[in-house]
């Protein structure tokens, strides 16, 4: 076994993107356009937009590494075939938060996510995320939600970092293709002291999840609210509030917090209240996604903030997750607001992969088939 150094590792870069188009990309569409560190403001003119939350599929990921590449399947971006490719074409994918804490596998999904971002690009296509709640509450070293496998994983990925020299580029996009065989290489090898492993492992995923560390730094790639095109996208939601403070201001000051500001004084640095903390902040709101009490009059409420939010950004829908929807996803306030967590992982209603698909700014819902998932569904809400 590898002996880790965990003071001492090599941190993802702090990456600006602008313009996402390869050299050797000449499709017939604009290329992909970013504004903001981390993308906030996305301009991809002319293509197919899929979405997706992980404790469903439309992603938040509440998914083991199964229904994750099924889901992905589903939104026609990922190969069937197990060799994990891009299929999208100039497809641009969102991903809507709550990767972690959803099973054993986080930075598998994570790694897989990436890869197919890397690859999206080099034919105009591209893969976004925004942060969930799960993902902050790890940021802050709240770890209550943690699969015990997860702690595993961390392990594991660690030893598996420090055999490619600590070169977190070549080490992440790497792990979705051998993740697989490091949880089996430990099952077998399963010893006495789980105390100690358990010790071992929360100091594993402390390291890595820090603020300023590597897995962190990361997550800090992605804001916690993203406009592409006419369309809002965030894992709770964006209130006026938000807007009036600077979406592009919230998303900066997370990101920084997770980088671990300039590296002085880690454990002074402030948690981003507007949007980490509080029943109204922009991971934790369920104002669209959970249904009101008093049905006419709330939801009259509801719209009319939608709206007002919408308007500011010149918006045409928002796009939410972190509420699980038992009935599947689903629009409300003339498809104003979309629900897109549907409750995919096992530990919420195991239900099946759903996607949220946007062409010529007109959604519609793909859904996998029952049971085995072999085949696709579509319902539109037009």
């Amino acid at each position: 076994m590898a002996s880790l150094s965990f003071s001492s590792l090599a941190l993802p870069p702090s990456q600006s993107r602008k313009v996402l188009a390869s050299a050797s990309y000449n499709g017939a569409l604009k290329p992909i356009v970013v504004r903001g560190d981390p993308p906030t403001f996305v301009s991809a003119p002319g293509r197919r937009i899929v979405a997706g939350e992980a404790s469903s599929p439309g992603w938040g990921l509440a998914w083991d590494l199964a229904k994750a590449r099924c889901a992905l399947e589903t939104a026609g971006v990922l190969s069937s075939d197990g060799q994990d490719l891009w299929t999208g074409g100039e497809t641009v994918l969102i991903q809507l938060g709550d990767i972690l804490d959803r099973g054993e596998d986080e930075i598998a999904i994570l790694s897989l996510l990436r890869s197919l971002d890397v690859q999206a690009n080099v034919v105009g296509g591209a893969v976004f995320q925004v942060n969930g709640n799960h993902e902050t509450m790890n940021v802050e070293g709240d770890f209550r939600y943690v699969d015990p496998g997860a702690f595993d994983e961390c392990i594991d990925f660690l030893e598996h970092l420090d055999g490619h020299g600590y070169n977190w580029e070549e080490a992440f996009v790497s792990w979705i293709s051998v993740s697989e065989s490091w949880k089996e290489d430990r099952r077998k090898s399963q010893v006495a002291g789980a105390l100690a492993a358990r010790q071992k492992g929360v100091l594993a995923r402390s390291t890595l999840l820090r603020p300023g560390g590597p897995l962190a730094r990361e997550l800090s790639r992605h804001g916690v609210a993203i406009k592409v095109e006419d369309w809002l996208f965030c894992h709770g939601g964006l209130l006026p509030h938000h807007v009036a403070y600077g979406v592009e201001r919230l998303n900066k000051e997370v990101s920084c917090w997770m980088r671990g500001g300039s590296g002085e004084d880690i454990d002074d640095l402030e948690i981003p209240f507007l949007a980490t903390r509080g029943y109204d902040s922009v991971v934790w709101n369920r104002l669209y996604s959970r249904e009101p009490a008093d049905m006419s009059f709330r939801k009259q409420q509801i719209c009319s903030v939608a709206e007002e939010t919408l308007g500011l950004l010149d918006a045409k829908a928002i796009v939410v997750g972190h509420t699980p929807q038992p009935s599947g996803a689903n629009s409300k306030c003339n498809e104003k607001i979309w629900c897109i967590d549907v409750g995919m992982s096992s530990g919420v209603f195991n239900s099946r992969p759903e996607v949220l698909e946007i062409v010529d700014n007109r959604a519609r819902i793909l859904r996998s088939s029952a049971d085995s998932f072999a085949g696709l569904e579509s319902v539109d809400y037009i």
